[in-house]
């Protein structure tokens, strides 16, 4: 099976540069050209790496990274920029990037490094399932099932109650989950959050016995054992 690479670049001659590059070596490739873009294809697919620009229209790298990583999403990342300054490299990897190269650069050197992030062991921590009593995720085959019957939810459902499951038994704020899954620092004042859950209760608890997501009074919600 071929190793999986999304590459999230605003700039066209250096996106189709690098995906002619990675598609010579095997790798198959997805792209983007701007960071909303981006996270929507990195939290959606199981890629194997993802080359992140760090300049970029719409979500800037560094707040793509984090929003990858608050979705509890392991996958390797190697940052791209033209900043050379040491407290910017600094930034990106406490962002939770894996790696850092500096443009203008080498495609063999940018080569090399995923290859050795793909070399390191696999987090034994990171299940490819999460449960919550009757409700199962595949994370692999982005399938969803309560009680052995099928639930068919769109990418942003489908990151939300990975969101909540990754977190089962805990408190979600509605500012948690603005971050979490919008990527939104600040309140805009939005029903985004309760309009989507109120669907996504809708598509899980269809035939339950007892609602899977709880509203918490005053805090926000929570998914838990029971």
């Amino acid at each position: 099976m071929s190793r999986r690479v999304l590459i999230v670049e605003d700039d066209d001659e250096t996106r189709e540069f690098l995906a002619k590059g990675f598609t010579e070596e095997g790798f198959a490739v997805e792209s983007a050209a701007d960071g909303r873009e981006g996270l929507f294809h990195a939290t959606d697919g199981g890629f194997d790496a993802v080359v992140l620009d760090r300049m970029l229209p719409g979500l800037d790298g560094l707040s793509l990274i984090k929003s990858i990583r608050a979705a509890g999403l392991k996958t390797p990342v190697i940052m791209l920029t033209a900043m050379s300054a040491v407290d910017e490299r600094v930034k990106g990897l406490r962002a939770g990037a894996d790696d850092y190269l500096v443009k203008p650069f080498s495609f063999q050197e940018l080569l090399a490094r995923i290859e050795a992030l793909l070399r390191r062991p696999k987090d034994t921590q990171e299940a490819a399932t999460l449960s919550c009593r009757d409700l199962e995720m595949d994370l692999l085959r982005r399938r969803v099932t309560r009680g052995g019957r099928d639930i068919t939810l769109t990418p942003r459902e489908f990151q939300i109650l990975e969101f909540f499951l990754r977190r089962k038994n805990r408190v979600v704020t509605r500012t948690m989950l603005l971050e979490g899954v919008w990527d939104y620092h600040f309140d805009p004042n939005t029903n985004i959050v309760d309009v989507h859950i109120s669907k996504l209760r809708r598509q899980i608890d269809e035939g339950a016995d007892t609602p899977l997501i709880e509203t918490v009074r005053g805090a926000g919600y929570m998914i838990s054992d029971g």
